[in-house]
């Protein structure tokens, strides 16, 4: 719920300043992923009708986001005029100073095994 109010701002700015293109289909009201795959097949669809060749090069973006280094986020955010109070909270709320472990939990162990915590350091949580 904090993450959808927090969603808003930046969104806007994004969306009033025209900053994001129109092929960005993520994150954006009334667009899909169905949406992006259906512009995708008209487009190519549309380039074989007028004998245009067409090749394509498709990447499995599935764990992107687990591949963010926070410094390089931040400074993008910077860039396109998102900063200070929503700059600070997520710097220090959000991102920075969070940890993760794997917990295991066997059938014949009731407490289960523990890996050690370790600080998250590229990952969008």
């Amino acid at each position: 719920m904090f993450e959808k109010i927090i969603y808003k701002r930046p969104y806007h700015h994004l969306t009033s300043n025209n900053i994001l293109v129109k092929e960005q289909f993520v994150f954006r009201c009334n667009n899909s992923t169905d949406i992006a795959i259906y512009t995708l097949i008209n487009k190519i669809l549309s380039y074989l009708n007028n004998n245009i060749i067409v090749s394509g090069l498709v990447c499995d973006l599935q764990k992107a986001f687990d591949c963010i280094n926070y410094d390089l986020l931040l400074s993008k955010m910077k860039f396109y005029g998102i900063s200070g109070v929503a700059d600070k909270w997520l710097m220090e709320s959000y991102l920075r100073n969070r940890y993760q472990r794997v917990v295991i939990n066997a059938l014949n162990n009731s407490n289960g095994y523990f890996s050690k915590w370790e600080e998250v350091h590229h990952r969008v949580p």
